[in-house]
């Protein structure tokens, strides 16, 4: 395979893989458990999987600088703090829905990464906005969709878990030399579940709730596709393709979300969301495309 691919698709991969969260914590709904709980068991349950990844493959500890150690505290608090806010959204909107709100992160991210780098978006990336936003708006199902019943709250921990995915990606951007992408995933985790249990349900630990029920499951399935998976992929090719474009790339979270809830949680999908997917992934796309086509 083209190496000119290699990072895109690993950005691809990692947002698919957050696609199925949405899901995965309504079903833990569905079996009794609180979102906060849901949630808690994705975070303690990701760093305890990091961390024994690390055992078994690392030999060294990581030799940082401050500026490197800052870089990924603020990405692991991020990541945190994402899962805070959305899993809040999952809890007040459909699951289809709440990951539109976070799908936002493609136009903010692709706006803080021409603001830190103080340049202007390029035609290709404000045409693949367009199809983006266009896709998005008919993959939500807002068009044929009555929305003045949900709540209010739902809309505004959607938007932040947006702001803050987006913020993220950026951090996640930035090289950092002396650890290795495993123990860079790590640190990461283990700031990414101190803010969860600071501000979640950190008691299910004590009292044995995460290790003695079926919420073990639920946290190895969280933990696994919203840490393990994506935060290595995109530790790997962000810094790589760059924040602006890995935003972009990650568009492809909404149609694999809108795909799963449909498939495990059996909300409609009519043919005006198909249409929207469809228009999602040739955003998506399309900057590849035309670079390619560009350099030739």
């Amino acid at each position: 395979m083209n190496k000119n691919f290699i990072y895109p698709l690993l950005i691809v991969i990692g947002s698919s893989s957050y696609g199925i969260l949405s899901t995965i914590i309504k079903v833990a709904m569905g079996r009794g458990f609180e979102t906060n709980e849901a949630v808690t068991s994705q975070y303690v349950i990701g760093f305890l999987l990091a961390f024994l990844l690390f055992i078994i493959t690392q030999r060294t500890l990581p030799k940082l600088t401050g500026k490197g150690f800052l870089i990924i505290m603020i990405s692991g608090l991020l990541t945190g703090n994402t899962g805070i806010v959305y899993g809040q959204a999952v809890h007040y909107l459909p699951a289809s829905l709440a990951v539109v709100m976070l799908f936002q992160f493609t136009w903010i991210g692709l706006f803080l990464d021409c603001i830190i780098h103080r340049r202007r978006p390029t035609r290709i990336e404000l045409l693949s906005l367009v199809f983006l936003v266009a896709g998005t708006i008919l993959a939500a199902g807002i068009l044929d969709a009555d929305l003045s019943g949900l709540d209010i709250r739902g809309w505004l921990f959607g938007f932040a878990s947006a702001l803050s995915f987006a913020c993220f990606m950026q951090f996640n951007s930035k090289p950092v030399e002396g650890v290795s992408k495993i123990g860079r995933m790590t640190i990461m985790a283990f700031f990414a579940m101190l803010i969860v249990c600071i501000f979640q349900t950190p008691e299910i630990i004590i009292n044995g709730k995460l290790f003695a029920s079926e919420l073990l499951y639920f946290g190895l399935a969280l933990g696994f596709f919203g840490i393990i998976l994506p935060i290595l992929l995109f530790t790997i090719s962000v810094p790589k393709v760059g924040g602006g474009v890995a935003s972009i790339l990650s568009a492809t979270e909404l149609p694999v979300a809108i795909i799963a809830s449909v498939i495990v949680l059996h909300e409609k999908l009519t043919m005006l969301q198909v249409g929207g997917i469809i228009l999602v992934l040739f955003g998506m796309v399309l900057p590849t495309i035309l670079q390619k086509n560009s350099t030739k």
